[in-house]
């Protein structure tokens, strides 16, 4: 699908709204991550609101497209995605990690709209995108499942499993995304449990493997095109980005893995994004 400069622009000036909600939720909430969903936020832009296919209105619409997030812990981007999607009220993003929300510190599928799977331990929701895909195929339906996995992520046996079950079933209605930003909570992936070459060892378990620029929106979505026109074998994208994109302290930090900011820092992230927010808009003038 072609995209003109318009609507890349306002592909990228979501994101970079999309960034800044995740900020002001964090430091609301007092906890929560911060460098996964700043770095995924350009992934989750496309996804809502260009490749899947979706009805905010009607959340279980039997004939959508299903987003399985597995490693839960970036949900603060997921919650955003959706409030601006039209899911919910983008107020509720105020309650993110408090006592009765329905937005948890990790998705709860059945308390908020748009949730498809709870996720939590690492490993589950790629287990359960592929038997989603696998039941969807034996009842001759064509919804898509969209799977999402961190990299550090890829060190649960559990993943392997589903990945070798999806392969051997050429799963060719799913596609899995690996948010590759190279950390964990503990360090950098090479470091803590190396996963290189990580794109030989899923296509040696059968599965077409498609390496992109995770904040290139245009590139993401031409990758999940590619993926729909892959009918012989499950696809995975491996979507390299940066932790904590857009706030230059946080990018590439792993100690911002599991933490949220204080004021301070929350004032200079928003003032940077908002600074990027404006050369977004002068660069495609």
């Amino acid at each position: 699908m072609y995209l003109n400069d318009k609507q890349i622009k306002e592909l990228e000036k979501r994101a970079n709204s999309i960034r800044q909600d995740i900020i002001k939720i964090l430091l609301k909430a007092g906890s929560g991550h911060s460098a996964g969903p700043l770095g995924m936020a350009d992934v989750f832009t496309a996804l809502y609101f260009n490749v899947m296919k979706i009805n905010p209105k009607k959340p279980e619409w039997q004939d959508r497209d299903y987003l399985m997030l597995s490693n839960g812990h970036i949900c603060p981007v997921q919650y955003v995605a959706l409030a601006h999607a039209g899911y919910f009220p983008k107020k509720e993003l105020n309650t993110l990690r408090q006592l009765g929300s329905r937005l948890q510190g990790h998705p709860h599928r059945g308390t908020l709209p748009g949730i498809d799977v709870s996720s939590g331990p690492l490993g589950d929701g790629i287990s359960q995108a592929v038997g989603l895909a696998y039941a969807l195929r034996m009842d001759k339906k064509k919804n898509w499942v969209y799977a999402l996995m961190g990299d550090g992520e890829q060190n649960a046996g559990i993943v392997w499993e589903a990945t070798m079950f999806a392969g051997k079933n050429k799963l060719a209605n799913l596609t899995a995304i690996i948010d590759r930003n190279n950390i964990q909570i503990d360090g950098n992936t090479e470091d803590i449990m190396p996963l290189e070459p990580l794109k030989d060892k899923y296509e040696a378990f059968g599965w077409h493997v498609i390496d992109v620029d995770g904040h290139n929106i245009p590139d993401f979505i031409s990758a999940c095109e590619q993926a729909k026109a892959i009918v012989e074998k499950p696809v995975l994208i491996i979507a390299h980005t940066i932790p904590g994109k857009g706030v230059d302290f946080m990018e590439y930090d792993f100690t911002w893995h599991g933490k949220p900011p204080k004021e301070d820092e929350a004032k200079i992230a928003l003032n940077e994004l908002r600074t990027l927010r404006g050369k977004i808009t002068s660069e495609h003038e």
